[in-house]
């Protein structure tokens, strides 16, 4: 049994457009990283905040981390779409099969790696929105 030519064409469009939102995605992150970045080494803090340092080094550790896997994520993703052409030379199901599992991996790996900068932008803006200097005008 073959998958007709226009589904396969359907799912290559839907596979091709998750690689294109999950780039221009990754893209997005890699705007706020640079923001958290230098929130994270500025002096805006107060600086009588218990374990200030210590806590603000967890954090700049978490982001390389974080960092590391979004290159990481970037580059399977390309490789992905690179392999996507080879959807229309499958003349199995089992071929077939395996590309649409590959997606799905991909896909699951993607949103793991969101949810977990999504928790940790939000500890960082938690943490720091607590914590920073009061600018009184006098």
């Amino acid at each position: 049994m073959v998958i007709s030519s226009n589904s396969k064409e359907k799912d290559l469009k839907e596979m091709h457009f998750d690689a294109l939102e999950w780039k221009s995605t990754l893209q997005f992150i890699e705007e706020e990283m640079l923001f958290i970045n230098q929130l994270l080494h500025s002096y805006v803090f107060e600086p009588t905040t218990p374990n200030l340092f210590e806590r603000l080094q967890e954090f700049k550790l978490e982001i390389k981390n974080i960092e590391k896997q979004k290159e990481k994520l970037h580059e399977e993703i390309q490789k992905h779409e690179n392999q996507l052409s080879g959807v229309f030379e499958c003349d199995t199901i089992s071929c077939d099969h395996y590309y649409y599992k590959e997606h799905e991996i991909l896909k699951k790996h993607f949103s793991n790696f969101y949810k977990r900068f999504r928790m940790l932008k939000s500890e960082v803006f938690g943490y720091t929105g607590g914590i920073l200097k009061n600018n009184k005008m006098k």
